[in-house]
């Protein structure tokens, strides 16, 4: 047998290694992510721990997003810093539409009136995509107070001016500064008292602890009707449909909570395609749509809305003006 010679094996084995070289990629790699990766879950990023009324909805939201959207969608509940880190997370994630945004109005309202620095900026950073419910809040007191509606009350503070003590969960909120409008309306000092949740504010109102407190009606709703807390007025300007037979505050002869109502919006980061801000708008709206879905909510003192975003941004721009001036008067500034 012929022996080949040492310079043809060795270029031989030298195209070999080089066509070898130019198939690998082919084989081995996987193919380069695309920019948007379709399989990966939509998130909704709540500002509060599971079970309040904010995660009820966020998660009454995901499972119909399941079925029209036909995505894996994810509740995750990232509380803390008065819903600032999950503010953060959701500025920080991709503009894909995959992270979406469900919070109070409270941070695109008051908060940039109120908090000496912010690291999201309410106009730049985001898109409102809809606003989902209104919360509406009502002022409560314990069973045994002496007092049965709103008159009563303010009769009863004008003779011991000294306990105008206020519970509500945050400062600087909408509640605080309609506080102390009623105090101005009524003539009376109203001191309000902070609590770390509603829990602890409805522990002190059942036990007497604090004359009156004003907190969300999702968190007192349940309590109303076991007997254990009173509820003397709803805010903004119509009767709830939980609660027909108590008035609005305004009918009461109170100024104040005409504008005391959060409501709940799904927000995306800013430069997320209009494309994709357009079909999450129809999802969610025809989310909160659903008979079944809106008798959930109303259940728990929220009152379904389904707004578009371009009326959720005009609702956060008049909102901004009534109250400017009115944070402005106060000197209120946070010092988190």
């Amino acid at each position: 047998m012929k022996t080949v010679p040492k310079k043809i094996v060795r270029a031989a084995t030298a195209v070999a290694v080089l066509l070898g070289l130019a198939h690998t990629p082919l084989q081995a790699q996987a193919p380069a992510a695309s920019a948007t990766d379709t399989k990966a879950p939509m998130k909704l990023i709540v500002g509060f721990p599971p079970g309040g009324p904010l995660d009820t909805l966020a998660r009454a939201v995901a499972e119909q997003l399941r079925t029209t959207m036909g995505e894996t969608v994810l509740v995750e509940n990232r509380p803390g810093a008065s819903t600032r880190i999950s503010i953060d997370l959701a500025k920080r994630a991709p503009a894909d539409g995959k992270t979406v945004l469900l919070a109070s109005s409270a941070p695109f309202i008051i908060f940039p009136m109120t908090y000496k620095r912010l690291d999201y900026d309410v106009e730049r950073d985001f898109v409102p995509v809809a606003h989902l419910v209104d919360v509406p809040t009502v002022v409560s007191t314990g069973a045994s107070s002496p007092y049965q509606n709103i008159g009563q009350y303010v009769a009863w503070v004008r003779a011991h001016p000294d306990r105008g003590g206020v519970g509500l969960t945050s400062l600087g909120g909408l509640l605080h500064f309609s506080i102390l409008a009623m105090s101005k309306t009524i003539g009376v000092p109203l001191n309000p008292v902070s609590y770390k949740g509603g829990a602890p504010l409805a522990t002190d109102l059942v036990g007497g602890h604090v004359p009156i407190g004003t907190d969300a009606l999702a968190s007192q709703l349940e309590l109303h009707r076991a007997g254990r807390v009173r509820i003397l007025g709803v805010s903004g300007t119509s009767r709830n449909r939980a609660l027909p037979d108590v008035p609005t505050l305004k009918e009461a002869g109170i100024d104040g909570f005409d504008h005391a109502n959060a409501w709940y919006g799904a927000y995306v980061p800013a430069g997320t395609p209009p494309a994709v801000v357009q079909r999450l708008e129809r999802a969610l709206i025809a989310a909160v749509s659903q008979p079944h879905v809106q008798a959930q909510l109303v259940r728990v003192g929220l009152e379904p809305t389904g707004l578009d975003g371009a009326t959720a941004a005009k609702v956060l721009r008049a909102e901004r003006t009534f109250w400017r001036p009115i944070v402005a008067a106060s000197g209120f500034k946070s010092e988190e």
